[in-house]
This record gives structure tokens, C-alpha cells and sequence, in this order.
């Protein structure tokens, strides 16, 4: 594809994500779009963000969770940036969400990082979290502007890695944690339940082994993608779902209780504004 196709491919995206409106896929429309192209729509659209207003907060990282490639038929992790206009904070651990402003949305149950250093390419677990000053246990909305959430790799990258919004539990501070964080992080679980429903228990090694392996897994990614910029102190990376992806209605909450790690669960009731 040509820059201007780019470009053009990118307002698409934005249009579609504005209004939330479908689209159609591009895997199929262009026999040469693959994950090098999408990420440059991608970039496109964040340029597009931006420069409306939009300020980068982070990151999310997508499909960390290999029990989900089969299902959506994708083949590796992807990532996207995440606003201030996306992300929810949530220190009381109850939000109250519009289900109108996403397009068929799911829910995602996943552990939030910030750090407070930039993290090494390459660098051990270990290495990550003495970059990481706060742990916070997050929910992320996804939504797929694709029919019946079907779509290849290159096409979730081109939508905003099927970001819509980031709820931000209460920040619990490493130094707050008692023993070995990196083994905790590998072992604990979390149940997520829909009107005091269990839907299903998650696991921490979920997520490539453990949220801390998503991490590295991430900055290997970004080390080997021209012009994508590395991961900066005072940046929130979400480490992808610990469980499939649900889809979610109005009326219906949802509620998360985690064992084996010091941080409190989110309850999310939807409701469907006028």
C-alpha cells in the first residue's frame, strides 16, 4: 500500500471507531496487508488522536493470552497505545459504564504496570519489576468494528488492537507487596463472574507465562518495529486478558476477585445511555 492508502486507511479506522460503525476487513481487501502495514494505519490513527487532543498514556498489549489465538485466529500478541480519554480510574474499585459508546464490546480481566524507569530490552523479570513502581488490577473494555469478531492479526492491529477503554483499579505500590512478586504474579488467579455467576477462574501464567513475560515480550516487539518508540518511565502497560474475552450487555455487572495477590477486584455495571 502507498502512503496515501495508508493514510486513507487510517481515517477510515477512525471514522469507523468515532462512530461506531463496522468495518470491513482489510485482510481481505488487500492481499498485502499484513502485520507491517497495520501497524502503520495504526500509527496513523494515533498521529490522527493526537493531534485532536489526545494525550499517550500507556499501552495495551492484545492475544497475550494463547487460548485465545484458536479462537480469533491470530498468531501472536499485538499492542496500541492508550489515552487519557480511554482510561477509567477506578480506585474505589466500582464503575458504572455506558455500553452505547463501544461496538460489540467484551470484558477483560488483566494486570495494570506503571513504571517509574524505563524498562531494558532483554532484560530479565527480574530487571522489569525494579523498573515498576505501582500494580494495579485493571478491566479492559474491547470492542471489534468487524462483523461477528472475525478478523486476522493485522486487522485488530489496524482497529486500535480492539481497545476501548481501560479501568484502573487502586494502585498498590511494589513495596507494599510481601514475598516474591514475580513468583505471585505466575500463580495468582482471578475469578470473573456476571450477576454473581462464575464465567472463569484466570491465572497469572495466562498472560505468556506472567504479566512481567508480556512485558519483555512487548519490548522485544517494539525494539524490532521501525519507529516505534520504547517504553518510557511514567507509562501504564495493560498485560492482557487472564481469561477469554465475554461479551457484555446493558443491565448486567460484572465483578472480579483475585487470590494469591494483595489487590481488590472491580465490579463494572453496564448500562445503555440515550
Amino acid at each position: 500500500m502507498r502512503a496515501l492508502d495508508i493514510e486513507s486507511a487510517a481515517r477510515e479506522v477512525k471514522a469507523a471507531q468515532d462512530s461506531q460503525s463496522a468495518l470491513t476487513l482489510f485482510t481481505t481487501r488487500y492481499p498485502g496487508f499484513d502485520l507491517a502495514v497495520a501497524y502503520d494505519v495504526a500509527q496513523c490513527v494515533h498521529d490522527l488522536r493526537v493531534g485532536e487532543g489526545s494525550i499517550t498514556v500507556g499501552r495495551k498489549i492484545g492475544f497475550t493470552n494463547p487460548e485465545m489465538w484458536q479462537i480469533f485466529g491470530v498468531q501472536q500478541p499485538v499492542w496500541a497505545y492508550v489515552y487519557d480519554r480511554t482510561v477509567i480510574a477506578a480506585p474505589q474499585g466500582h464503575v458504572e459504564l455506558d455500553i452505547g459508546k463501544y461496538h460489540a464490546p467484551r470484558i477483560e480481566p488483566e494486570i495494570v504496570v506503571h513504571f517509574r524507569s524505563a524498562p531494558p530490552t532483554g532484560g530479565s523479570p527480574g530487571d522489569i519489576l525494579a523498573c515498576i513502581d505501582w500494580i494495579a488490577h485493571g478491566i479492559e473494555i474491547v470492542q471489534c468494528h468487524y462483523p461477528d469478531w472475525k478478523f486476522q492479526a493485522a486487522d485488530t492491529v489496524a482497529d486500535w488492537g480492539l481497545h476501548g477503554a481501560l479501568i484502573v483499579g487502586r494502585q498498590v505500590p511494589v513495596v507494599q507487596f510481601k514475598g516474591d512478586l514475580s513468583a505471585m504474579l505466575e500463580r495468582f488467579s482471578v475469578d470473573l463472574s456476571c450477576d454473581g455467576v462464575l464465567k472463569e477462574t484466570g491465572y497469572g501464567r495466562n498472560v505468556l507465562g506472567s504479566p512481567l513475560a508480556a512485558v519483555s515480550h512487548l519490548l522485544g516487539v517494539l525494539s524490532g518495529q521501525p519507529g516505534a518508540a520504547p517504553i518510557q518511565a511514567g507509562e501504564i502497560i495493560t498485560t492482557g486478558t487472564l481469561t477469554k474475552a465475554y461479551p457484555v450487555q446493558a443491565g448486567e455487572t460484572w465483578r472480579t476477585q483475585i487470590s494469591g495477590l494483595e489487590l481488590p477486584g472491580i465490579d463494572v455495571s453496564f448500562f445503555r445511555g440515550s
